[in-house]
């Protein structure tokens, strides 16, 4: 039997066995070094037992630009000149984005009733006739897009002089890209009611869906670092934010500002939508917990 050798070579470690290279390992220190890097530039937190998470997703980003060590491609993703555009390619690799339409239908419920209309009504007194919802992690714009669908199936015959801006924001600039085509594959319309994917999707011949004009005008996307407050200090003025499955990512400090960013940038009696395993427990006392059929929401008092 060969023994298995393992070599560490500036802070690299790389296991060599019976059947050859295997995947190189960065050092403890590197580790700590990149994940301090990401925190401070997006407030993502990774545990120690996503150690390997990182090394595989570093690893892609080293493969497919011939780069041989974890600290070259540190040092790239730090650098000033070069790293800006590597960066959107390092988070297109570390964010999952895992979304289809009419995921959170409890919350789309609660939305188009009472929400909507008691929001309306509020706005009417004061003479204004718009309405503004954020999807702040919006992945490929399907969460955006459903509630751009809801909105003009119930509420607009009621409200014809109303009109919805939907935004829809995501850190991961790939994401963002394919919610502004509006073109989508089977995965994403897989939960779509038949009444709404017969008249809001025009099918191609190549088995995609793209979203109606009409829907897709209502919203709008752009690369958003929720965590950043240069960013969000242009994300103002919205009657209700969804922000599902991104609390999970961050410490409890950065779970405090990121929160705190999202209050601001909603109006008064505005509300917001998190994930079901998220809690705002511990996080923020500022939000009045409201609930709903199979759902919750929090409420700006």
């Amino acid at each position: 039997m060969n023994p298995t050798l393992n070599l560490n070579i500036a802070g690299v470690q790389q296991n060599f066995g019976t059947t050859g290279l295997r995947q190189a390992m960065m050092s403890i220190a590197l580790f700590e070094n990149i994940r301090k890097h990401i925190y401070e530039d997006c407030g993502i937190y990774f545990q120690d037992n996503k150690k390997y998470f990182l090394e595989s997703r570093f690893q892609r980003r080293m493969n497919f630009l011939n780069i041989k060590s974890f600290e070259e491609y540190f040092y790239l993703l730090k650098s000033a000149t070069n790293g800006k555009s590597e960066k959107k390619n390092f988070y297109e690799a570390i964010t999952i984005n895992e979304t289809f339409f009419f995921r959170n239908q409890p919350q789309l419920d609660a939305l188009a009733s009472p929400m909507l209309p008691e929001i309306i009504q509020k706005k009417l007194a004061l003479g204004k006739n718009k309405i503004r919802i954020w999807s702040a992690a919006s992945s490929s714009g399907e969460e955006a897009y459903s509630v751009a669908m809801i909105f003009n199936d119930l509420i607009k015959p009621r409200y014809p002089n109303f009109d919805l801006e939907v935004f829809g924001t995501d850190i991961n600039s790939a994401v963002v890209e394919t919610a502004n085509t509006g073109i989508y594959r089977d995965y994403s319309i897989r939960n779509a009611p038949p009444y709404y994917l017969k008249k809001y999707f025009k099918p191609s011949n190549t088995g995609s869906y793209e979203v109606v004009p009409e829907i897709k005008k209502m919203a709008s996307f752009k690369v958003t670092n929720l965590y950043d407050d240069n960013s969000m200090k242009q994300m103002f003025n919205f009657d209700v934010i969804f922000c599902a499955n991104v609390l999970i990512y961050f410490d409890q400090a950065s779970k405090i500002k990121v929160v705190n960013n999202l209050y601001n940038a909603l109006n008064k009696d505005g509300y917001l939508f998190i994930g079901y395993s998220e809690t705002l427990h511990g996080i923020s006392k500022a939000f009045k917990l409201i609930s709903f059929p199979n759902t919750v929401g929090y409420k700006k008092e």
